[in-house]
Order: C-alpha cells, then structure tokens, then sequence
C-alpha cells in the first residue's frame, strides 16, 4: 500500500495507466513494434530489387504481428479474469 502526499492509502483498480503498473503485456508492444520495423525493411529490400530479403522480411513482419497481438489479447483477457466480475472505472 502506497501513501500519497496528503497521508491517503491508494488502492489499485482498474483505470488510465495500467498498462504502466502491469508490465505483462511489454514483450507483446515490442513484437509488435519490431513487426512494424521489418514490415518497413520487408518495403526497402523490395523498392531496391531484393525479392529474397523481401519475403523473408515479410515473414518474418508476419509472424511478430500474429504473435504481439495474440500476447495481448491473452494477457488482455487475463487481467480480465483477475479484476473480478465488475470494478468501478475511474473516481
């Protein structure tokens, strides 16, 4: 239990933010920011005649956006099933 300025205990709900207290779901941001990466090699290699490297890219592109959005639709779904069946939003 934390204490704010004014010596109020704070509880953790459900509510703007808490993807920065829960953590879980980073691995699944990063793959889904490396899939944006490679899309954009996936275009260069392709623009500069480079249809190998391209697929590759592409593939690979693919397979990081497929398994980023699963990671977070799990976790998603987990902290679902952990917030209960309803919590108040917000103040």
């Amino acid at each position: 239990m934390s204490w704010t300025m004014f010596g109020r205990a704070r509880r953790a709900r459900g509510h703007a933010g808490e993807g920065i207290e829960d953590n879980y779901n980073l691995p699944g941001i990063v793959m889904i920011a490396l899939a944006m990466v490679s899309t954009g090699l996936a275009l260069t290699a392709a623009g500069y005649g480079f249809p190998g490297r391209a697929v590759v890219a592409g593939v690979v592109a693919g397979v990081l956006y497929l398994a980023g959005f699963v990671w977070l639709a799990v976790e998603y779904r987990r902290t679902r099933q952990q917030r209960g069946p309803r919590q108040r939003q917000g103040h």
